[in-house]
């Protein structure tokens, strides 16, 4: 399947570059050994990142019934594959999982993965104690897909400190997981490293979506050839981009719909990141049961992109380019070190949304929304600048800087 290979910069800190107009099959041959361990049917996957709440404010005030209905449907339509992790949902995600999935179905029904947090660890021991909770809480005897979680260059140290990837094989040799990997968020050449250093890995988890794929920060393309280089398959995760690219400026979705008028804004995104060749797996994390019965409609029966629509891909990639300021994903690993408890991911969202308004408009929704968070959250005037977000941060944002432009548009 041949598709254009297009230099896309960040959203908002990086000029978009002319189009080149070789394909990506011309820039990378994926290897057969790749090839050979990719399942082309099945390749969506549900993250259990960002679950149905019954209070916004409160990640784990889960609404089970909402969720029960969507674990329903996602199986019914012949998906198996589920993501969870060791502190998404405010640490309730792997609960939740064993309580609408687990305690619900036979395990032949379904294949589970989950991480081992290593930007958490203080000690190589405390990896045993997550690794025997994970299990606990999940209600399982063994992980199908155990991942080193977010690998980069803050928290290698801790990988090798304590030897996590040795850790995530011996759970292997014990028959307490199936298949182990890793998530990465940094640079090609430490994804090179790490993959030199750690051969037995069976695949490699990478942020990848059409806006990303030649970001000057994330760098996905160059991260995917890595892991094809190393003969590794691919999960990819945020191919939305943490809704972005679900939920467009409308001069963007018109890009869309006059293209394809039944085809969501979302269903463009997961389809491109599906379309890569080595991919084994597209990573979603859907909140409403109208998500799951989107993604797994056009899933179903799994099409790649044609030419003709990836030359609209670019199309809405231009128009985008000027309309989001922050390329915030809202993983909220940032709000974990915040010592002001500052509601990081939902003001960055608020700006992007302030910013795609019409400039003349005398008062906005999101000054609502943004005084109504300040309320319980720290405001983004009382940041102290300690850039103990930034160093967390997957996407590498000046979240320092950008919080000034938030508390001027806000806060004024």
């Amino acid at each position: 399947m041949k598709r254009r290979d297009f230099l896309m910069s960040s959203l908002a800190l990086f000029a978009l570059s002319a189009l080149p107009k070789l394909t990506l099959a011309e820039a990378i041959a994926v290897p057969d050994a790749v090839k050979a361990k990719v399942n082309t049917a099945n390749k969506l996957g549900f993250g259990f990142m960002r679950l149905p709440l019954k209070n916004p404010d409160d990640q784990t005030s889960i609404d089970y019934k909402t969720l029960d209905k969507m674990v329903d449907l996602f199986l019914a339509r012949g998906f198996t594959y589920f993501d969870t992790a060791w502190m998404y949902m405010g640490y309730e995600s792997e609960v939740a999982l064993r309580k609408s999935l687990v305690e619900r179905y036979p395990r032949d029904k379904f294949t589970v993965a989950s991480k081992l947090p290593i930007g958490f660890l203080k000690s190589k021991e405390e990896q045993e104690e997550i690794f025997n909770k994970q299990l606990e809480k999940t209600g399982l005897e063994y992980f199908d897909y155990y991942l080193v979680h977010n690998v980069n260059a803050n928290t290698i140290g801790n990988a090798r400190k304590y030897d996590s990837f040795k850790f995530v094989a011996d759970k292997k040799k014990e028959g307490k997981v199936k298949h182990i990997g890793f998530s990465f968020h940094d640079s090609p050449e430490l994804l090179e490293e790490v993959l030199k250093e750690h051969p037995e890995v069976e695949f490699v988890q990478l942020q990848i979506n059409y806006v990303d794929w030649d970001n000057a920060s994330i760098q996905s393309r160059r991260c995917y050839e890595i892991a094809l280089k190393y003969n590794k398959p691919v999960i990819v995760m945020e191919p939305v981009k943490g809704g972005t690219l679900a939920n467009l400026p409308p001069a963007v979705e018109k890009v869309f719909k006059e293209a394809e008028p039944n085809m969501s804004p979302a269903s463009w995104a997961i389809r491109y990141a599906a379309s890569l060749e080595g991919v084994m797996m597209v990573l979603s994390g859907m909140s409403t049961l109208e998500q799951v019965e989107d993604n797994t409609a056009y899933m179903q029966n799994f099409k790649s992109l044609t030419a003709q629509e990836m030359k609209v891909i670019e199309k809405a990639v231009e128009t985008l380019h000027a309309s989001v300021a922050i390329s915030c994903t809202g993983c909220q690993y940032c709000v974990e070190w915040c010592p002001m408890k500052i509601a990081i991911p939902s003001y960055f969202a608020l700006y992007n949304a302030e910013k795609q308004e019409i400039s003349n408009k005398p008062f906005t929704a999101q000054k609502m929304y943004y005084a109504n968070l300040a309320k319980t959250h720290g405001k983004a005037s009382a940041c102290v600048q300690c850039h103990r977000c930034e160093k967390h941060c997957p996407q590498h944002i000046e979240i320092v800087k950008w919080l000034k432009e938030v508390a001027k548009t806000f806060e004024a």
